[in-house]
C-alpha cells in the first residue's frame, strides 16, 4: 500500500530471499566465539557481589599458582597501562561530564558485577576455578539505588570524585509568553509515566578474541560489535598502537540492538591484556554477566503537563525527564538530549518546555537500546490516551484533532526539529482502518456487558534519521572483476539486518548485473572503508544512498567503455542482467564481462581519455534531516482476576520511504514489536534496596516466546525521502511505538474498572494490584 507511485525495480523493492540465510540457518555462521587460534588463552572476570563497598583486602597469590593459570591481573597491574590513562568510548571520558572508567575496580566497587580481577588461563573452566581462590574483603557502604532521590543524596555518592550523583542536566524552558498562553488553556492535564529497566539480551552475548604479535607490532581482534572501525579507534587509544597496526573483524553478529554500538569495558580490558601478554585471549560473556553487568536500558521517568484548549487542540507540553544511567553508562547512556526536543512527536504542538536530568546509581550502567530516545514516544502516547480519558474524548479522535497533516509539512517543531516527508496522519488512519477501530469499540461495549475487558491502544511517532551532525557520511567501495562480477565493500557492522542482501540488491539494480554476481564485504577494517557502523536506523538511508551512487558511478564507466566498443553514444545504452545494449536495439549488445575483460586483459585498444579503473570509492554525505514514521494499533483482552493479557490483533502502518526489500522491512518491524511487547509485559531488571540484581538468569528475567507474540499485520506506506533512492530507516521503528501501544490497550481495557496506569512493566501481579487498588 502506498501513497505515492513508487515502482519496484528488477531487484530494489522486491522480496529477494536473504543471501545470508543459508549460512545462518544451517548453523554455519562464524561468530566471535567460533574463533579458535593456536595457543589461545581464555579470560574470566571476578566481579563484585556488592553494589557499593570499599575493598579492604585483595590477595590473588593462590589464584596465580592455580592449575592452568597464565596470568592474574588486578587494577594495580592494568589500570595504569591504558595509553590514554582511562578507558575511552565515544561520548565518554571527559572529566567534566562522564565519570572516568578503568579496566578494573581498584579501591571500591560501584555495582554488583563491577570487574575486580581478570584471570587468564588455558581454558575458561580453569580460570573460573582460580577465581574461587581469590581472597577479597569489603567494607560495605550504603548503595545508591533509589534513582528518584539520587540527585539529592549528597552523603552517598556513586563516584567520590564527582560533586553529586548528577551525571548531566540540560533543558530548554518554555518562554514566558508561551507559558502564559498555556496556563490560560481550558484544560491542564498532569501525569507521570515510568519506563522500567530492561535489557537488550541479544542471542549472542558480548565476545572478543584479541591477539597481539610483538614482532609485527600488530593487534588482530575478532569481536561481536556493530562498529568495527570504532573498535579500532578505541583500541588505538587503549594500547597506543597506530590504527593501521590494528585489524578488527566482526564476522557474524547475533544481535546488537545498541548494546554493541560502543566497545565495552571488558572487551577493552581483554584486548589490553592480550597486548601486554603478547598472546591470543578470548572472552565470551555468559548470560549472567549479560544480565547483571553488560548494560541496561530505559529506567526513565517523565513528568508531563499538557495544555489543551476548549476545542481539544493541544497548546503545549511542559516536561521533566529523569534518566537512571547506572554507575558506568556506555556511550553516554542517556537519550535526554533527544527525548525533550522530540516530545511533540507527530503532532502540531507549538509550545514546548523540557528539562532532562541523568543520575548515577550503584547499578549496571545504561546503554543505547533500539530507539534509545523511545521515552518521548512512550510518555507522549500514554499521555495522549490519559488526557483523552480525562477530557471525555475518544483517544483516536483526540489524535485526529492534533496530528500533523500533509498541509502542515514541512513542520518545525518547538524542539528545533525540521520534520518533512512523513505521513503521520495517513499512517494513523491506515492503522485505525485496518484494525477496525469503530467496529472494535462496539465489540468492546458488548464484551463489557458480559463481564469481559477488551482494550485498544494506538501509538504513533516520527523518528529522526541520520543527519550530517551525527553521522557525517557513509562510504562504499565497488569493484568489478575481469569476469564482470562485483565486490561491494561497506563500512557497516551488520548484526542481523540483512545488509548482505539489500546491498547486493542495490548494486545489482544500479549496475545492471544479476544479484548473484554481487558479493558484499563488511566488518573487516583491512578491507572495509572507514564508516560509523550500524545504529540509529542509518543502514537504509545511508548505506542505501552510498551504494546507489557508487554503483551508478561505476556503471557510467562501464557504459563509456561499452559505447566505444559498440560505436554508440553512452546515453543511448542501457545495462541489465549483465548485458549492455543499445536502447531499442537489444541485438546490438555486449556483455559486461566482455567490457571488463577488455579493460583488464587489454583485448582491444581503448582511448586514453576513458577511465579504465573499474572501481569506485565514494562517500555519501548525510542530509540535514530525515524522518520515518509509523502508527501501531493493537487490541487485547485483560483478565482482571489473573492479570493476564491476551492479544487479539496487532497492526503496524509504517513509512520507511522506498522499500529495498519488503520481507526485510517486515522482519525489522516484527522483531521490534516483539521486543516492545517483551519490555511492557515480561522483561525487567529488578534490584533490591541494597543494589542486588534479582534477575540474573532467564528463570527470573522473562522473555516472550513465539507463543506470546501475536501475528503482526503490516501496512507499508512509501513516502520517499528527499535523498538518493528515497530510502529511510526502519530498524528501530517497531520497538519505539510498541510499548505505548500495548500499554494504552491494557489501560483502555481496565478503564471501566477505574484503573489508572502510569508504570511499567504490566506484569500480572501489577495489573491485579492496580485493579484491587482502584476497587478497594
Amino acid at each position: 500500500m502506498s501513497d505515492t507511485a513508487v515502482s519496484a525495480g528488477r531487484f530494489v523493492g522486491q522480496a529477494v530471499a536473504r543471501k545470508e540465510d543459508p549460512r545462518l540457518l544451517t548453523g554455519r555462521g562464524r561468530y566471535t566465539d567460533d574463533v579458535i587460534l593456536p595457543n589461545m588463552l581464555h579470560a574470566h572476570f571476578l566481579r563484585s557481589d556488592l553494589a557499593r563497598a570499599t575493598i579492604t583486602h585483595l590477595d590473588v597469590s593462590a589464584a596465580r599458582e592455580a592449575e592452568g593459570v597464565v596470568a592474574v591481573f588486578t587494577a594495580d597491574d592494568l589500570n595504569d597501562k591504558v595509553a590514554v590513562s582511562m578507558l575511552p568510548s565515544m561520548f565518554q571520558g571527559a572529566d567534566d561530564f562522564m565519570a572516568p572508567i578503568f579496566p578494573l575496580a581498584k579501591d571500591d566497587v560501584r555495582f554488583v558485577g563491577d570487574p575486580i580481577v581478570l584471570i587468564v588461563a588455558r581454558n575458561r573452566y580453569l580460570a573460573e576455578d582460580a577465581a574461587e581462590l581469590v581472597e577479597i574483603d569489603f567494607d560495605p557502604l550504603q548503595a545508591v539505588v533509589d534513582w528518584f532521590t539520587a540527585a539529592a543524596d549528597m552523603e552517598n555518592k556513586v563516584h567520590e570524585n564527582r560533586m553529586a550523583n548528577v551525571c548531566m542536566m540540560m533543558g530548554v524552558p518554555m518562554s514566558d509568553e508561551a507559558k502564559a498562553e498555556c496556563e490560560a488553556a481550558a484544560h491542564t492535564i498532569e501525569a507521570s509515566f515510568i519506563q522500567h529497566r530492561y535489557s537488550a539480551v541479544p542471542m549472542e552475548c558480548r565476545a572478543v578474541v584479541a591477539d597481539y604479535n610483538p614482532f609485527d607490532k600488530f593487534l588482530d581482534v575478532h569481536i561481536a560489535s556493530q562498529n568495527p572501525h570504532e573498535v579500532r579507534c578505541v583500541l588505538a587509544r587503549v594500547t597506543g598502537l597506530p590504527e593501521n597496526n590494528i585489524r578488527v573483524r566482526i564476522g557474524d553478529v547475533g544481535g546488537g540492538f545498541g548494546l554493541k554500538s560502543f566497545m565495552g569495558r571488558e572487551e577493552q580490558t581483554v584486548a589490553l591484556a592480550a597486548f601486554l601478554m603478547n598472546a591470543p585471549i578470548k572472552w565470551s560473556e555468559d548470560r549472567r554477566e549479560n544480565l547483571i553487568a553488560s548494560a541496561h536500558a530505559r529506567q526513565e521517568l517523565v513528568k508531563a503537563t499538557m495544555y489543551v484548549d476548549a476545542d481539544h487542540k493541544i497548546l503545549g507540553i511542559d516536561m521533566d525527564h529523569l534518566d537512571d544511567s547506572g554507575a558506568y553508562p556506555i556511550g553516554g547512556g542517556s537519550a535526554g538530549p533527544l527525548v525533550g526536543p522530540l516530545m511533540t512527536g507527530p503532532y502540531k504542538i507549538d509550545r514546548l518546555g523540557w528539562n532532562a536530568t541523568q543520575v548515577w546509581t550503584n547499578t549496571c550502567g545504561s546503554a543505547a537500546y533500539r530507539g534509545p530516545w523511545m521515552m518521548e514516544t512512550t510518555a507522549r502516547e500514554e499521555l495522549m490516551d490519559y488526557a483523552a480519558r480525562e477530557l471525555g474524548i475518544d483517544p483516536l479522535e483526540f489524535r485526529r484533532i492534533n496530528v500533523l497533516q500533509d498541509s502542515d509539512l514541512p513542520y518545525d517543531n518547538p524542539g528545533g526539529q525540521h520534520i518533512e516527508n512523513v505521513s503521520p496522519s495517513l499512517s494513523m488512519e491506515q492503522a485505525a482502518e485496518a484494525i477496525g477501530y469503530d467496529d472494535f469499540r462496539k465489540e468492546q461495549a458488548k464484551a463489557l456487558a458480559e463481564g469481559r475487558y477488551l482494550g485498544i491502544g494506538i501509538a504513533g511517532y516520527v523518528e529522526p534519521q541520520p543527519n550530517v551532525m551525527v553521522y557525517g557520511n557513509e562510504p562504499c567501495h565497488v569493484r568489478m572483476h575481469p569476469d564482470g562480477r562485483v565486490d561491494v565493500f561497506i563500512g557497516s557492522g551488520a548484526h542481523g539486518q540483512g545488509l548482505e542482501t539489500t546491498t547486493a540488491q542495490l548494486a545489482a539494480e544500479h549496475l545492471g548485473v544479476h544479484i548473484d554476481d554481487v558479493t558484499v564485504h563488511q566488518g573487516d577494517t583491512e578491507s572495509a572503508p572507514f564508516g560509523p557502523g550500524t545504529g540509529g536506523s542509518r543502514s537504509g538511508p545511508m548505506i542505501g544512498a552510498a551504494v546507489t551512487e557508487a554503483s551508478i558511478m561505476l556503471k557510467e564507466k562501464v557504459l563509456a567503455i561499452a559505447a566505444h566498443l559498440l560505436e554508440a553514444a553512452p546515453e543511448d545504452l542501457e545495462a541489465a542482467e549483465g548485458v549492455v545494449s543499445v536502447k531499442g536495439t537489444p541485438a546490438k549488445s555486449i556483455t559486461i564481462k566482455q567490457v571488463a575483460d577488455t579493460v583488464y586483459g587489454g583485448r582491444a585498444p581503448l582511448p586514453h581519455e576513458l577511465d579504465r579503473t573499474l572501481e569506485v570509492m565514494h562517500r555519501y554525505d548525510a542530509p540535514p534531516t530525515m524522518w520515518s514514521n509509523a502508527c501501531h494499533a493493537t487490541t487485547v483482552e485483560v483478565d482482571p482476576v489473573t492479570g493476564m493479557v491476551k492479544f487479539l490483533r496487532y497492526v503496524v502502518a509504517e513509512d520507511c520511504g522506498r522499500m529495498i526489500n519488503p520481507n526485510i522491512v517486515d522482519g525489522q518491524v516484527h522483531g521490534g514489536v516483539a521486543q516492545g511487547i517483551g519490555g511492557v509485559l515480561y522483561e525487567e531488571n529488578v534490584y533490591d534496596a541494597d543494589g542486588n540484581p534479582l534477575a540474573s538468569t532467564f528463570l527470573d528475567y522473562l522473555l516472550p516466546t513465539a507463543h506470546e507474540i501475536p501475528e503482526i499485520e503490516t501496512i507499508h506506506i512509501e513516502t520517499p525521502a528527499s535523498t538518493v533512492g528515497g530510502y529511510k530507516g526502519v530498524g528501530e521503528g517497531g520497538a519505539i511505538a510498541a510499548p505505548a501501544a500495548v500499554f494504552n490497550a491494557v489501560a483502555d481495557a481496565l478503564a471501566p474498572l477505574g484503573v489508572k496506569l502510569f508504570d511499567q512493566p504490566l506484569s500480572p501481579d501489577k495489573i491485579v494490584a492496580a485493579v484491587i487498588a482502584a476497587n478497594g
